[in-house]
């Protein structure tokens, strides 16, 4: 069967004629795309959708033309819808990525691990303040962790407020000392 009338049995739907075309014309289209783009998957990928859409549009090919120009021609305007495919694709990734910065919020709830970390912290603190005498604990349990202003540990002591001051600079100094020993 000659080419001529290979493609005369292919536009009249000849499978056989299909089948001839195919395998005469596999390897150029194949190799042009493989040259082009250096991935044997998406070269054979593109060779397979172009026979597909050539043997769909057989009733346009002109007899001018040779037949594996045409092939090639279809095969390159494969390639360059899907690189077109892909750049819309990609624009609209980043588009996405764009909009979604715009709409994330800093979340700083602390993770398990963080709050894990600080309760045994917390836990070490504590066994620490419990070394110091009970009238330097009790002050820093009244500032840090009840959060008492001055003035409201002065008069929750009756104590005056200098001597309150006094008192929690030296809790945490010997605080200080305690764990550094450690």
């Amino acid at each position: 069967m000659e080419i001529e009338e290979a493609i005369q049995r292919a536009k009249k739907n000849d499978q056989k004629a299909f089948n001839y075309l195919l395998t005469n014309y596999w390897d150029k289209v194949y190799g042009f795309q493989l040259k082009r783009i250096q991935n044997e998957n998406d070269a054979e990928d593109i060779t397979i959708q172009t026979f597909s859409r050539a043997f769909d549009k057989i009733e346009s090919y002109n007899s001018k033309y040779a037949f594996n120009t045409w092939l090639i021609t279809i095969s390159k305007n494969i390639h360059i819808d899907i690189i077109r495919k892909e750049k819309h694709i990609i624009k609209q990734v980043a588009s996405e990525i764009e909009n979604n910065k715009i709409y994330q919020v800093l979340d700083e709830t602390p993770s398990v691990e963080d709050k894990l970390i600080t309760e045994q912290n917390l836990a070490k603190l504590l066994r620490d303040i419990k070394k110091l005498k009970p009238h330097y604990q009790e002050v820093i349990n009244l500032r840090y962790f009840q959060e008492f202003s001055y003035k409201e540990i002065s008069e929750e002591l009756k104590e005056p407020i200098n001597n309150i001051k006094v008192k929690l600079l030296r809790a945490k100094k010997l605080l200080a000392e305690i764990i550094q020993k450690k």
